[in-house]
């Protein structure tokens, strides 16, 4: 998660078009600090943890409860109106949203999961208790897939060709011909495709994030959505990482720390299965080839 959250916050201060759209920026400075990506981004990743396995509606329930939680705990991160009230209601509904939101708290159902079915899956249950229009689900379940992608070993060219197949986003264009007339806008359809572009384009961590920087708009939320993919394609260096410790309470400290050893657990786990099998592999050819020795 350290990506998405470095990407909120070294994005936050060119939010609504305040940057000059140019790569050339501090990435750390007084202004630099986390806002609702963040702090919703800790809440999923909460609820998915303590519910991995569990129904769908139990994983809904938790993911209600977590955002509530972490909503009412820093009530001025910087929150859309509708998600504002939200948060706050006793019996919290769906709103049929399209909005980015969806794709900028996603990250951590892109490492907890060991297939991309299950992955998509998380991603989508994770949206529907918001954004359940189409293209809020869309747009969670692109970023989901693009980490999960990343972190197994795809290429930057079959990470596109997915993305393009699966969820028919336009990833024709390049940041350059995207940046001179990109603005503010909120909504996934319009984000989720320039942030994945922005990743593809990045020649390393640091790279992707001053490159969505670069494109404008809505900043925050689309270089958190590019952190996140590039954070599973290159690792974040150590000095970024804490550098944005830094500048996260505690509490949310102690929730990336947990996520952290879950997702090295979870790591370790699935290289033991693959070094079984390969070993059951090799037994097998031995066995089969000694056959006709």
């Amino acid at each position: 998660m350290y990506g998405a959250i470095l990407g909120d916050m070294i994005g936050a201060p060119y939010e609504f078009d305040m940057g000059d759209k140019t790569k050339d920026f501090p990435l750390f400075g007084s202004r630099t600090q986390f806002t609702d990506d963040s702090v919703m981004t800790v809440a999923v990743a909460e609820a998915l943890m303590e519910t991995a396995g569990e129904p769908e509606e139990r994983v809904k329930d938790a993911v209600v409860r977590s955002m509530q939680k972490w909503g009412r705990r820093y009530p001025d991160a910087g929150y859309g109106g509708m998600f504002y009230r939200w948060i706050w209601k006793r019996h919290p509904r769906p709103y049929h949203s399209f909005g980015n939101g969806s794709a900028m708290r996603v990250s951590s159902a892109g490492w907890l999961y060991d297939d991309i079915g299950e992955t998509r899956r998380a991603a989508r249950l994770s949206a529907e208790v918001t954004h359940d229009h189409p293209e809020g689900i869309r747009g969670a379940e692109a970023t989901a897939a693009a980490i999960f992608l990343a972190r197994s070993g795809s290429s930057k060219e079959e990470i596109k060709e997915y993305i393009v197949r699966e969820f028919g986003y336009d990833l024709s264009r390049t940041c350059d011909e995207i940046r001179p007339s990109y603005h503010h806008v909120e909504s996934c359809q319009e984000t989720v495709p320039q942030a994945v572009t922005a990743f593809l384009e990045g020649m390393d961590f640091e790279d992707v994030i001053r490159t969505a920087v670069s494109l404008g708009g809505d900043s925050d939320t689309l270089t958190c959505i590019a952190g996140s993919i590039a954070e599973a394609f290159y690792g974040v260096p150590d000095e970024m990482k804490a550098e944005g410790r830094k500048r996260l309470p505690q509490d949310m400290q102690d929730v990336l720390d947990r996520f952290e050893r879950v997702r090295a657990g979870r790591m370790a786990r699935a290289a033991e299965e693959a070094a079984v099998f390969n070993q059951a592999v090799e037994k097998e050819k031995f066995l089969h080839s000694s056959a006709y020795i």
